[in-house]
């Protein structure tokens, strides 16, 4: 079947590159117009010496070789299945193969061989191959570097700021143009970017990297990569997240961190749509779109003069602004029971049943974490068995009941007290046993209740039946001292 060489094939291949190894003059034309519509780097030479010092100088994805070369023969350029620092597919060809050869040339590792003269097409699918299994090793390492962060690209919330949002994405994804998300930290932007990526069809993958968390001086090398040797522990080349988001999107999260130096760098990358690795005086082509999230307001950045305006401009073509939780407290309906199911579930816990105190709280918080805040805390109530009021009443130092004077008589006497304002704060008298405390407290909570002992149970963080036990040994001791 013959390949046809469409649009997303080029762009598919375009950050890959070629060298290719023949004698004859008529060859290295035919192959590099053919190939020249495929890949943004295609070298041609007609001996191994020359081939080698090209090699050396650069990085390839591909070589396609020419067994019978004046010369060393292909089979004889050991250093290229030896190098594994620049590690490439090889297709060999020849007009003159004996089984022999063609067995020798697969054992060096080969990743095709064909017999000339060959129909282009047959060619071009061989390139296929190798180029497709390129691609499914990038996307393999782009899977495994996110998995710990992948989560859904499902946004949660029927309120009026989600809806807008929602709209944007979708309105967003179809353009190549980069996208700027604002918004504080805790809001879900990598959420919108993802939704920006999956709704925009794009075939490659999605990569995410923190420029606030990679040290300056590596940043270079992770977004561009480098050649081997091109500074200080640099043993073997690297491919950056640039080649590896090829195809796909490249999400830049807190733009406002990355370094005056790095940003005059991307600046240039958005302009030519090509990376120079760390090390190397060569262009790779990429096609890659950015989006880029900051919790900073960049155009007062770029007015204190630590933000580039013309990467700001070229940044901001498209603008979203994700809405802060506390302005759509009406998503909580959602986000609760959807965060609560899906941490129960992972934490193997039962699936809390919380008051309508526990939600009233919620509505009432602020929320100044955001989204994040929300997580947490849902999932620390889980793990503590605590519900939420209770949770922030505990954290926060506040009295859970309300203070009350106490009137103590002598003997065994149980304790009477009543609410009284004028001896609030003076809380239970020293003289008090902690046994005499804890009944004096466990019923003003049930009371608090009207009765309700498993309401009362959640405030103080214990099992119903823990109740239930004290009030029958309250009521063993009474009966006992009425005899």
């Amino acid at each position: 079947m013959p390949v046809q060489s469409d649009t997303n094939t080029n762009l598919k291949y375009d950050a890959f590159s070629v060298l290719v190894v023949d004698d004859e003059i008529g060859m290295q034309t035919i192959l590099k117009k053919a190939l020249g519509k495929w890949f943004s780097t295609v070298e041609c030479t007609g001996c191994i010496e020359d081939a080698e010092k090209i090699r050396k100088n650069g990085h390839f994805d591909l070589i396609i070789l020419d067994i019978n070369l004046p010369g060393r023969s292909g089979i004889e350029w050991e250093e290229v299945f030896n190098d594994n620092e620049k590690r490439c597919d090889v297709i060999f060809m020849t007009g003159y193969a004996d089984l022999e050869t063609a067995i020798s040339a697969l054992k060096l590792g080969a990743s095709d061989f064909i017999l000339k003269p060959f129909n282009l097409d047959q060619m071009l699918q061989a390139v296929t191959r190798c180029m497709q299994k390129r691609l499914a090793e990038r996307m393999q390492y782009a899977l495994q570097r996110d998995v710990l962060r992948h989560c859904t690209t499902d946004i949660i919330g029927s309120s009026a700021q989600t809806a807008l949002l929602k709209q944007l994405i979708v309105q967003f994804a179809p353009s190549k143009a980069s996208v700027l998300i604002e918004g504080e930290s805790g809001t879900g932007k990598e959420l919108v970017a993802r939704g920006v990526h999956e709704a925009s069809a794009r075939k490659g993958p999605f990569i995410p990297i923190n420029c606030g968390a990679i040290a300056p001086d590596l940043l270079a090398s992770e977004l561009f990569g480098h050649t081997s040797g091109a500074f200080t522990g640099a043993k073997k080349s690297k491919e950056g997240l640039f080649r590896v988001a090829n195809g796909g999107t490249l999400f830049l999260d807190e733009i406002g961190e990355m370094p005056l130096t790095m940003q005059t760098s991307l600046l240039r990358v958005l302009e030519q749509r090509t990376i120079r690795p760390v090390g190397s005086e060569r262009e790779i082509s990429v096609d890659v779109r950015i989006v880029a999230a900051t919790n900073r307001d960049l155009e007062q950045e770029v007015k204190n003069g630590a933000f580039r305006s013309d990467l700001y401009y070229r940044l901001n073509v498209l603008k979203v602004a994700v809405p802060a939780l506390k302005e759509r407290k009406e998503d909580l309906k959602e986000l609760v029971p959807h965060f609560t199911k899906m941490l129960t579930s992972e934490l193997g816990m039962p699936f809390p049943d919380w008051a309508h105190e526990d939600i009233s709280a919620l509505n009432d918080h602020d929320w100044p974490g955001n989204i994040r805040e929300l997580k947490n805390l849902i999932e620390r109530c889980i793990l503590l068995g605590k519900p939420p009021a209770h949770y922030w009443r505990e954290l926060n130092g506040e009295t859970i009941v309300p203070h009350v004077s106490i009137q103590v008589s002598t003997g065994n006497e149980l304790p009477e007290f009543t609410e009284s304002g004028a001896n609030m704060g003076q809380g239970y008298p020293d003289s008090w046993s902690l046994k005499q405390v804890e009944r004096a407290h466990i019923e003003k909570i049930v009371e608090i209740h009207d009765g309700n002992k498993s309401a009362a149970a959640r405030d103080l963080g214990v099992a119903r039946k823990t109740l239930e036990r004290k009030y029958k040994e309250w009521s063993h001791e009474e009966s006992t001292y009425a005899q």
